[in-house]
């Protein structure tokens, strides 16, 4: 009883740290309160995150504010078409004072990493990524360097330049937990960012006057605790009839992997976490679903001709699957 009293008291102090966060996040960024808690949620739940937008929706300020609320290691890289991997990873240098090669890290060696504009780096350098997002890891020269426990890239692509771009593969989209699509901001919202505007001037964002909320060793323990989070064995089935659903449909010409079935198990148990809930509830799966799947699933060429989005498709499919009671 103790111990469950005990675990009780830290979603409570996790709670109240993540209002917090969420508050400070408000304060700077207007709206795009479900992109914060989806990138919220993938950090808890140890994933990484493909955030898409038009340029000017606050794709990089957002991901730069969450690391200054994190107090931790963050890099910025700005991917571009000359970009090669070693900019990435890091290179050898030959040290002559004592006759060795000396390994330099990269920007990639950091707790929180921003990689900007994604698909503006050819092939081989998107290919620089794929060992250390799936194994945190990186091998060069027959060296392994791991990555901290933490570790968590957030990218942001823009989904209408065309010129001087290159599309991810399926294999690298499928190893971000989330892929976020930041929209236009209200009416309403976007009068807000102009009052500010009129108020603060030109220097409208001061991150450098951001304190962090919370540090490595917190945000570890809330990532203990989700093995904690109870979900029913018919909510477990629920979320394979889901996935299962992407694999039968006629609109999809590829469906989602068993990776996929992992992340909406993960994402909605961190999900429920930052709602102060040691349980899931069908609604936390619902949320999180759609975002899990709609960068996993190819569609038919029938399907895009009429007008569907991966995003509108998998919303129907999960539509399609009974919620249990």
């Amino acid at each position: 009883m103790e111990e469950h009293t005990q675990e009780r008291t830290n979603l409570t102090a996790f709670s109240e740290k993540i209002t917090t966060l969420r508050q400070q996040i408000s304060n700077i960024v207007v709206g795009q309160q479900e992109a914060i808690d989806l990138i919220l949620t993938a950090i808890l739940a140890d994933g990484h995150v493909l955030i898409e937008g038009v340029p000017g929706v606050a794709k990089t300020l957002l991901a730069r504010l969450v690391s200054k609320l994190i107090d931790t290691r963050f890099s910025r890289i700005q991917f571009t078409p000359d970009l090669m991997p070693s900019d990435v990873l890091g290179t050898s240098v030959f040290n002559m004072q004592n006759s060795k090669f000396e390994f330099h890290e990269g920007p990639i060696f950091s707790e929180l990493v921003l990689v900007d504009e994604i698909n503006r780096a050819p092939a081989k350098t998107q290919a620089a990524l794929f060992e250390v997002m799936e194994e945190r890891q990186v091998s060069i020269d027959g060296t392994t360097h791991k990555m901290g426990d933490l570790y968590t890239i957030l990218a942001t692509q823009n989904p209408v330049e065309q010129e001087g771009t290159y599309r991810l593969p399926e294999a690298q989209l499928d190893r971000f937990i989330f892929k976020i699509t930041m929209s236009y901001p209200t009416l309403e919202e976007e009068v807000e960012v102009l009052k500010r505007h009129n108020t603060t001037g030109r220097h409208l964002v001061k991150l450098d006057e951001v304190r962090p909320v919370l540090n490595i060793a917190e945000l570890l323990e809330m990532r203990k605790m989700l093995g904690k989070v109870f979900i029913e064995d018919s909510l477990i089935a629920y979320i394979a009839n889901i996935v299962q659903q992407s694999r039968i449909s006629k609109a999809v010409y590829l469906g989602a992997s068993p990776r996929a079935s992992v992340a909406i198990l993960n994402a909605s148990k961190a999900y429920a976490l930052l709602n102060g809930r040691d349980f899931v509830a069908p609604d936390d799966i619902k949320f999180v679903a759609p975002y899990v799947l709609q960068h996993r699933l190819m569609l038919t060429a029938e399907a895009e001709m009429e007008g569907y989005t991966a995003m509108k498709v998998a919303q129907r499919l999960i539509e399609k699957v009974e919620v249990p009671k």
